[in-house]
């Protein structure tokens, strides 16, 4: 009798071990979503820890508008939820990899 591995734990391994990738992203608040609805949204549905680097939020008859810069550490499949939420509410953003020189 031949064992063969189970394909689904295959991938449910490599899921596991994407590799993270350190981000800086920018999001333009534009009214539709209030900036702590989205703050929350990215954390408590997404699983992501983010850190907000710089925020300019101006608030008009309880809209939010502005733009907000996060730090964020996470991997490619979880980015693309949070691009496909982002995009799906109308929230324009940008997105650069963050590079720490490291001195030795």
């Amino acid at each position: 009798m031949m064992i063969t591995p189970n394909p689904n734990l295959q991938v449910l391994e490599k899921k596991l071990h994407l590799p993270k990738k350190e981000l800086i992203l920018e999001i333009e608040l534009n009214g539709k979503m209030k900036f702590e609805h989205l703050m929350n949204a990215i954390y408590n549905q997404f699983g992501i820890c983010h850190r907000v680097l710089s925020a300019n939020v101006e608030y008009v008859e309880g809209r939010s508008f502005g733009s907000v810069q996060l730090y964020i550490n996470v991997n490619s499949e979880d980015y693309q939820q949070l691009e496909f939420y982002l995009n799906k509410n109308k929230l324009l953003n940008t997105t650069v990899e963050y590079v720490c020189r490291k001195y030795l």
